[in-house]
């Protein structure tokens, strides 16, 4: 059990509250609260509006008019600009209409819109997966870092301990006469070395736990202490060819750009439907006062239904250009996706193989930790019989420490490296 090594006694009572967390704890956290997936979500129902939207341009456009007014004096003349008169006229004017208009042939432009907005929510969402898995990664950098950062100060805290008994040995002999106080000396300056690097890594510690804190939308001051058991786990992988064809069928910037070549082609078609004919159901009721060819202070109703068609014969030359533009927008599309094809296949043979580099590395040093803690134990004892000198000991306990620090590293690095590999197949 990873047990907390900071010593918070001097801390707040907020501030020594702690909080185990794991992995999936970590990603499903991320999910809900980190700002940036809030924002793609809030993208999300915008699109999702936009296509509601699109989906009632379907309905038919309904309109009231109310219209009142003074009627000023009409004037009429009888022979050219000569013998005006002035008829009798009401003083005012009062017109109520309902205007009905069912698009009923529109050349496609509705049903292409309407793809169109359906295609724009698909985006969305798969812009928020492709964040999602970024972020998660960007966090489990950061968590393992924290990982990290733990073990080297248990690591540091148990070489002080030997730090502190080998010192106490040192001083025995030096009041026995065998060593000189340079000894003596040296130790003391080594010890207060390692105590430094502790209050340092103690104070990363606290830096990279509030930057979690902070994006997880948690309480800053609480100390996060990662999963134990995370480097414990087995992490199989599979072969090359395997990871690049579930990249290129689940990854979710290679399905974005699969939409976006969809959008693509629809934009062609929506344009081409400008050029088309439009015919539409139209139907209106007019109340007017006064009537309009008598001025009699009466009451007209009168209504009509029929049809309207209209044929946009500049169009054809007016979109030529555009259509164009379009096609060639699609080609880009295209290439894109080549492009990132390509890239598929270059961050999955090196995530494989910086994978398989880590857990080689891991294999090696975990040796070398072996190797470098039998050399210390062959140098404290020539050292106490005074066959070695003091440097000799403090180079093997270093290079016992840093074969330690090098070994938790790796195997974080190779998690991490586990999770790219995750990542560049699209299964984050």
């Amino acid at each position: 059990m990873l047990i907390l090594p900071i010593n918070l006694h001097a801390q707040s009572a907020t501030e020594q509250d702690t909080l185990h967390l794991s992995v999936e704890q970590l990603f499903e956290r991320a999910s809900r609260q980190h700002l940036q997936l809030a924002a793609d979500r809030l993208k999300e129902q915008m699109a999702d509006e936009r296509k509601q939207t699109a989906r009632a341009t379907r309905l038919p456009e309904i309109s009231i008019g109310l219209k009142g007014g003074f009627l000023g004096q009409p004037i009429i003349w009888k022979n050219g600009l000569s013998n005006a008169t002035h008829p009798e006229s009401p003083d005012w004017q009062q017109n109520y209409a309902i205007d009905f208009n069912q698009p009923l042939y529109q050349g496609g432009r509705i049903r292409y819109a309407v793809r169109q907005a359906d295609l724009q929510k698909e985006l969305a969402q798969l812009q928020t997966c492709a964040d999602q898995a970024d972020i998660r990664l960007s966090l489990l950098e950061q968590y393992l870092n924290l990982f990290t950062l733990y073990k080297q100060c248990l690591v540091l805290n148990r070489n002080i301990e030997e730090s502190e008994r080998r010192l106490k040995d040192i001083r025995r002999m030096k009041s026995e006469g065998i060593i000189t106080n340079n000894d003596v000396l040296r130790s003391e300056m080594q010890l207060t070395n390692d105590r430094l690097a502790v209050k340092e890594t103690q104070n990363n510690i606290r830096i990279v736990s509030q930057q979690l804190d902070i994006l997880l939308g948690l309480d800053e001051h609480l100390m996060l202490i990662p999963d134990t058991t995370l480097l414990a786990r087995e992490y199989h992988t599979t072969g090359y060819a395997d990871y690049v064809n579930r990249a290129l069928s689940s990854d979710p910037s290679m399905l974005l750009l699969h939409k976006q070549t969809e959008l693509a082609e629809n934009n062609v078609r929506l344009t081409r439907a400008e050029q088309l004919p439009q015919l539409s159901l139209t139907a209106s009721n007019t109340l007017a006062r006064p009537v309009s060819r008598t001025l009699a202070d009466m009451y007209n109703n009168s209504w009509n239904i029929g049809l309207s068609f209209s044929y946009p014969i500049s169009s054809i030359y007016r979109n030529r250009h555009r259509i164009k533009e379009a096609r060639q927008n699609i080609l880009l599309m295209r290439n894109a996706e080549e492009q990132k094809q390509q890239h598929i296949r270059m961050n999955v043979q090196t995530a494989l193989l910086k994978h398989n580099e880590a857990t080689d590395r891991v294999e090696a040093l975990k040796l070398s930790v072996r190797q470098a803690e039998e050399n210390y134990r062959i140098m404290r004892n020539r050292y106490m019989n005074q066959l070695a000198i003091l440097t000799d000991l403090l180079d093997a306990d270093n290079l016992r420490l840093n074969a330690e620090l090098q070994l938790t590293e790796a195997r974080t690095q190779a998690v991490y490296t586990y999770y790219q590999l995750q990542r560049a197949a699209g299964a984050l």
